[in-house]
């Protein structure tokens, strides 16, 4: 267990509600200045490297945003490349009462186009679709399909076993 010093509103909630339980401590927070509207921050979670943030709701379209992206060296957003150094990007989604949390492994993101390798641009934000987000197109509920593989709601009855799936540990 940490000392909650410096972890936002959400990623406190999701560790004292799950990490916690499962012995899972953060340490190494590193809160990005340029993201604090998506409360942003980088960890290393028992070792693993972190990307974190939480998502927006807009007012136009169903499912959040969150942005994914880095300064390169000209000091120019751009995606993240295969080549950084992470195992996870996580994202924490809320809706009023609700709280839950996606755990995206790097290999996934790469192979959805989300990561710029050789082959793919990559993206610098995204949409996500929690379970209590209604999709309004074909798209959206495509993408919520697979999204939700690496998403689990954060309440009396979080399903530990899934979480402990999604970051592979025992």
């Amino acid at each position: 267990m940490i000392e909650h010093t410096g972890l936002n509103q959400n990623l406190y909630e999701v560790d004292s509600q799950v990490y916690d339980r499962l012995s899972l401590s953060i340490t190494n927070v590193v809160n990005e200045r340029e993201g604090v509207e998506y409360d942003a921050c980088r960890f290393q979670l028992n070792g693993m490297n972190i990307i974190s943030r939480s998502s927006k709701t807009t007012p136009k379209k169903s499912g959040q945003f969150v942005t994914f992206w880095k300064r390169d060296q000209l000091g120019e957003t751009a995606p993240h490349s295969e080549n950084d150094p992470f195992d996870f990007y996580i994202v924490q989604s809320r809706s009023r009462d609700q709280l839950g949390q996606f755990v995206f492994p790097k290999s996934v993101l790469i192979k959805k186009g989300y990561i710029r390798t050789a082959l793919k641009d990559g993206k610098r934000g995204f949409r996500v679709y929690p379970i209590w987000d209604q999709t309004s197109n074909k798209q959206a509920e495509k993408t919520q399909d697979w999204q939700l593989k690496y998403f689990y709601k954060i309440d009396e009855l979080t399903n530990l076993n899934k979480v402990r799936e999604l970051y592979g540990i025992q």
